[in-house]
Parts: structure tokens; sequence; C-alpha cells
């Protein structure tokens, strides 16, 4: 009996990928593992534009920067405008002023940082008596009568024995409930002011910063994430007694201001109206420099399109670099991305973003329907060498990509080994000394080498 061709073959039988881009994959890997593009890049960023808030000077430094940059590289870029939250932070302190044991005019330190969306105590400070709690639920039991009038500290351990076995974000997902929807939580009940013990994975006196949540129907009030020593302490003290503190937050919600997304093009050879994205977010919080958080992810992106046109190649579909404008306290640029683009989801491809460090890559977080997986095997296979070839479904691909996801695309990380990634995200010990530059060459190896399987799909994925 005579063989078919492949193309005589149903759709859903053919080979995802042809032997000669099965070959382009494999340079690309080799030759993003080879570059330090990436690296430089998140060096520039990091060391010399610096921490990245929405709203701030260096937060349109880079995008100046990163549109320059692609242009550089020859794709075709775009500015998309994005109205954006401008918060700054100001003073922070705080003290113990009453306590068990306490020396006659005495009074102890406490380190923390304010969370973003945090409106101000008076300028003198705000004085009140605190009290712990362990959870949401036990907060709401004791009900507006223990809580009105309180300092409230929700002491959630981070859980780092989870962490530890390479299931990082589960862990951050489970204690950041306290801080995105504690402080909120407390003021329905009456509380003057919040604490969140730090979610994070160290105990070197570090507070971790992050957004918090007010709804429009709940008075704002002053909330911050407390080191977990500091936690530690006070949870020491109360169980001797009451304790008092004098808490000093001075942060400020001015107007919101102009920003924009960098969205640059490497046009499609034979379907650019077909988009696979590739991204990271722009902005970062304002203690560190935002390498981890996510200088890296930009750089990755931006990595895929020198790497392409590097080695002269060109994708059947288009490849779209995404540098997004306010993921940590708000998410306007991709809301407004898909706002925008409503009508074009089914053009877009597949979409990825790097928001999760930069350590060494073990494989893919795919956010699709399962029968996806076997058609990234390949892609797999390929990347198994860097050890590299883990595929698992997950939703947790990256906030940005987040409503596409929801628009029915399917969406793409780097699996990262993230055990101690939570240890330093959202801290002033996010720099750059934490990127290890041969770990950043194997993320952009998957991040490239994924784009462009994805880019030549010889059908369409399932959705």
């Amino acid at each position: 009996m005579a063989l078919r061709s492949t193309a005589q073959l149903p759709a859903a039988m053919q080979a995802p990928y042809s032997a000669g881009i099965l070959a382009d994959l494999k340079r690309i890997r080799q030759a993003a593992l080879e570059s330090d593009y990436a690296y430089r890049q998140t060096a520039h960023l990091a060391n010399n534009i610096g921490p990245r808030l929405s709203g701030s000077a260096q937060a349109q430094s880079a995008v100046e920067y990163v549109s320059v940059e692609l242009k550089r590289l020859g794709l075709e870029v775009q500015l998309e405008e994005v109205r954006v939250p401008h918060w700054i932070r100001g003073e922070e302190t705080a003290a113990l002023t009453r306590y068990p044991g306490q020396v006659e005019s005495a009074s102890q330190k406490i380190v923390l940082t304010a969370l973003g969306g945090s409106t101000a105590t008076p300028l003198e400070g705000l004085v009140g008596d605190v009290l712990r709690v362990a959870s949401i639920e036990e907060l709401e039991a004791l009900g507006r009568a223990k809580v009105s009038g309180q300092i409230v500290l929700f002491d959630a351990r981070f859980d780092k024995r989870l962490a530890g076995q390479g299931r990082g974000i589960p862990a951050y997902q489970q204690a950041g409930v306290y801080r995105r929807d504690g402080p909120a939580t407390a003021a329905r009940l009456g509380a003057i002011a919040t604490l969140v013990r730090s979610v994070g994975g160290v105990e070197y006196r570090l507070p971790h910063t992050g957004q918090t949540n007010f709804p429009p129907d709940v008075p704002k009030i002053p909330a911050a994430a407390v080191s977990a020593e500091d936690a530690d302490l006070i949870g020491a003290l109360l169980r001797e007694g009451p304790v008092a503190m004098r808490l000093v937050l001075t942060p400020q919600q001015l107007p919101d201001v102009v920003s924009h997304n960098v969205i640059a093009d490497l046009k499609g050879i034979e379907h650019p109206e077909q988009v696979v994205i590739v991204s990271g977010h722009l902005d970062s919080w304002d203690l560190g420099t935002g390498a981890i958080d996510d200088a890296a992810g930009v750089a990755l992106a931006m990595q895929v399109a020198n790497l392409l046109q590097q080695l002269h190649l060109r994708p059947r579909r288009t490849i779209r670099v995404i540098a997004w404008m306010n993921e940590e306290n708000g998410q306007m640029g991709s809301k407004t991305y898909a706002a925008k683009r409503s009508a074009e989801m089914a053009n877009h491809f597949a979409a990825m973003e790097s928001d999760h460090g930069a350590g060494h890559p073990i494989g893919l977080f795919v956010n699709a329907k399962p029968e996806v997986l076997p058609l990234l095997k390949p892609i797999a296979k390929v990347l198994q060498d860097s050890g590299a070839g883990v595929l698992e479904l997950s939703e947790s691909t990256g906030t940005d990509i987040e409503p596409l996801a929801a628009a029915g695309v399917p969406t793409l990380c780097p699996l990262q080994d993230s055990r101690i990634y939570f240890d330093y995200h959202h801290t002033a010990a996010d720099t750059l000394d934490k990127i290890v530059p041969a770990e950043l060459a194997e993320n952009a190896a998957v991040m490239a080498v994924t784009a462009y399987a994805l880019a030549n799909f010889e059908r369409p994925l399932p959705r």
C-alpha cells in the first residue's frame, strides 16, 4: 500500500514541526546558552535605571530604553498608552510603646514597610493596641466589638517547607491572601491599621512589600508588612500581656499618570496577523532594583527577538515582544491590552510571560487544554538537554497574560526552581547579584525555543 505524504494526512495526524524547524530549535537553544545578551539587559534595567514603580521617572526611562533597543533589533515598535496609579511610599517607622517587662522610657523598634495601596497615618503617627490573629477567619469570628480601634497583626507564616520542595508559588499564594485581603477585612471591622507578617522565605528582618486591595466600599487604613522576626516578637509579648505600638506611614496616592506598554513585532512571513507573545513586566517595586521581578523577564523576551535576528530566522507567525507596565499595583497594562484587542483574541495563537524569577528552569508551565501537552513534547525534548524538559499543567503562568488566558488563549511560562525566589521577592534584596547568568541563559533558551516552535506550529492549538 502506498504511503501518503504528510501534507495528505488529516490535520490532527500531521506532525506539529518539520525536521527543519526541529533543527532550528536546537540552534536557538545553543545560541541562547552561549549569549550574555539577556544578562546585559537585566543589568541595565536593574543597575542603571533602578527601581521602576509605576508613575516614576525610572519607569518612564525603562519604557524609552526598551523601545529604543527593540527598534535597534529591527522590530516594529509601538508604545501603547496606559493610565497607571502613582503611589509614593514616604516615611515608614514603628515602635512598641507598651509591652510586658518594658524598661521605663524604653521602646522597641519594629522593622516594616508600607504595602502598596496603604493610606497614611497622621503625620505624628497613630498609637494603638496590637491584636494578633492567625487567619482572616479568626479575625471575623472576633467581630467588630473586639477589633474596632485595634492595630491588627495577621501572623500567618510562609510555608518554607513547601517552597523548599520547589513549590514556592503555592506557598506564596497561600500566605499572600493576608497581604491582599487582610487589611480590607480588618478595616471593615473597625481596625485603625493592619500589619501583615512578611510573605517570604527568609528571616533576616527583611520586610516584603506588595499590593493590598481596598474595595470601593471599604475605608482605607494604614497597612504594612512587618518582618518575620518582629511578628514573632510581638506574638511572644502578647502571650504575656497587652502590647501597644506607635506607627508612622506617610504614603501618597497621587493622580494617575500616563505610561506605556512597549509592544514590538517580529512579523511573521506567512500569518503575520497571528501572534505569539513573549513578555515580562517592566515596572517593579521600589525597595530593591527589580532584577528578578521582573527585569529578568523583560530581558528574556527581548532575547527572543535578538536570537532570531542573530540567526536570521523568520517565524511563520508574528512574535510579539511585550514589556508590560503596572503589573505590581494595578495590572493596567495587561487590562488595557486585552480590552483593546477583545475582537482579536482568535488571532492570539499563544502567550508567554516570565515573572517567577530567573532560577534554573526545569520545563514549562502550560495553561491550556490537556491535549496540548503531547503537542509540546518535541519542544520538551529539545530543551531536555539543558534540564528543562518537564511539561506541567498550571493556571499560574503570569499575571499579565491572565486576561488572555481568560479569553481562551493558551498561555505558558518557564517552570523555574522557585525554592529561594520568595526570599528576595518584593524586598530591598531584589538586586542584580541574585541573578545567575548561566541560569538566566537557560531561561532564555526555554522562552526562545518555545516561542519559535509555536510561531511555526503546523496547525492551531486546541482551545
